[in-house]
């Protein structure tokens, strides 16, 4: 199945936020200040979701890695501000990412039913959640390095686009959302959750739609744009994600 507890989410979240950054980051055209921004934000995730799995349920398989997830998000963060941003291997960023996958990965196991669909709602989710976080931030780093081409913010939107299907087939998969659209899961609500979800997952598309339009368009406001659609699609694409975890569990 799948769970939503705060550690797995802020975990998961943390993950694919540090691999999608090393995804930017690797191409060496962002100003050293967006990595830092990225660092610092996804370890702060990472840092909560490990603090309140010691305070409410620590389970050793997940949050010893998560623990890894903070260490090494830091150590970057600190070699890239203490270090000429020339010596800092971009390959570094994918450290923490990788230690965020064990422990999103014993999630999956912990969270019981079939191992291969939960492993794929859990790591699909996770670059998920994480790839809709980095184009929102990605669209207003625009505003600091105006000139910086459109390339890295295309690629994630592209991305958000090629995870949306998984995404969506994954949680359609019995027992699944359309169980709660047969009436065999009660969601509390008469169905209206379900059907809330089935919107946010049409409109998550759509927004991808109309932010690859927006990006064609030549004008700067076209980024600025994309940037508040961006906005949009976090809120439709982790509905597509929470909604599920609460009523699949």
């Amino acid at each position: 199945m799948i769970e939503l507890d705060a550690p797995s989410v802020l975990l998961q979240w943390a993950t694919g936020g540090l691999a999608f950054g090393w995804v930017t980051g690797r191409h060496r055209l962002l100003g050293i200040g967006y990595g830092w921004l990225l660092r610092s934000s996804f370890g702060l995730l990472g840092l909560v979701g490990f603090l309140l799995a010691v305070k409410f349920e620590f389970v050793a398989s997940r949050d010893i890695p998560a623990l890894g997830l903070v260490i090494a998000t830091f150590g970057v963060l600190a070699l890239s501000v203490f270090k000429k941003p020339e010596l800092t291997d971009p390959r570094l960023d994918m450290i923490a990412p990788a230690f965020g996958f064990v422990g999103v990965i014993a999630a999956a196991v912990a969270a019981g039913g079939p191992l291969w669909l939960a492993l794929g709602r859990m790591l699909i989710g996770t670059l998920f959640m994480g790839v809709l976080t980095d184009a929102m931030l990605l669209g207003h780093w625009y505003l600091v390095q105006p000139g910086l081409s459109r390339k890295p913010l295309l690629e994630l939107v592209r991305w958000t686009g090629a995870l949306w299907v998984p995404e969506t087939l994954l949680l359609l998969i019995p027992v699944g959302m359309l169980s709660v659209w047969t009436g065999t899961i009660d969601d509390a609500y008469g169905g209206m959750l379900g059907w809330f979800w089935g919107a946010c997952v049409v409109t998550t598309l759509g927004l991808v739609i109309a932010t690859l339009a927006a990006l064609k368009e030549k004008q700067y406001e076209a980024v600025m744009a994309a940037t508040g659609l961006a906005y949009l699609n976090i809120m439709t694409g982790f509905g597509i994600d929470l909604v599920a975890r609460a009523l699949l569990r």
